[in-house]
């Protein structure tokens, strides 16, 4: 619930100061799926993970919530869908790989490492940090994640917003076809 620093101001020829409470006391996960199909409108699928702070506390977000992520994903899309993935420890796991393997309509692809700027779900939460909790301080966990909700829900009604972030990226939503080697 720390501040995310977007902007400062003070005085001219002064040292901008802001203060804040170091001693966070929650905080919020999320995992998103940025959705391209050639010829249909963008698409944004999240899921947050509110955690307390208190021992025994799951940090993060697990194998199995990434694979409900997926089938929602699936459910939602109505189709075959292709993941592209970073590096994350929980997204190389045998077990999700056995369940992609075991699911004719999941297909995954790797991500290099080291490699955020080919992800556009990168610049989703590049949005969020510049906009929804940009330079604020929550006073508690349920207002951190109303804002988080609001800012996500400003971006799945921009779907250029979204296909920003896939441009940035310098990757493309329309197929390809190879030429054949003569």
């Amino acid at each position: 619930m720390t501040s995310h620093r977007a902007r400062t101001c003070a005085p001219r020829g002064g040292t901008p100061v802001v203060r804040f409470n170091g001693a966070s006391r929650g905080r919020i996960s999320m995992a998103a799926l940025a959705c391209f199909t050639s010829g249909e409108r963008s698409r944004l699928i999240n899921r947050p993970r509110i955690q307390g702070h208190h021992r025994g506390a799951h940090q993060g977000f697990t194998r199995q919530d990434y694979r409900d992520l997926l089938v929602r994903g699936h459910l939602q899309l109505g189709g075959p869908i292709v993941v592209v993935w970073g590096n994350l420890n929980v997204h190389r796991c045998s077990r999700l790989r056995r369940y992609a393997a075991d699911h004719d309509w999941l297909t995954i692809v790797q991500l290099p490492s080291y490699a955020p700027e080919l992800n556009p779900v990168e610049g989703i939460w590049s949005l969020l940090r510049r906009s929804a909790t940009a330079n604020m301080l929550f006073a508690d966990r349920d207002r951190l994640v109303r804002a988080v909700r609001s800012g996500m829900r400003r971006i799945q009604r921009r779907p250029h917003l979204i296909d920003g972030c896939l441009a940035e990226t310098g990757l493309s939503a329309t197929p390809t076809t190879r030429r054949k080697a003569q």
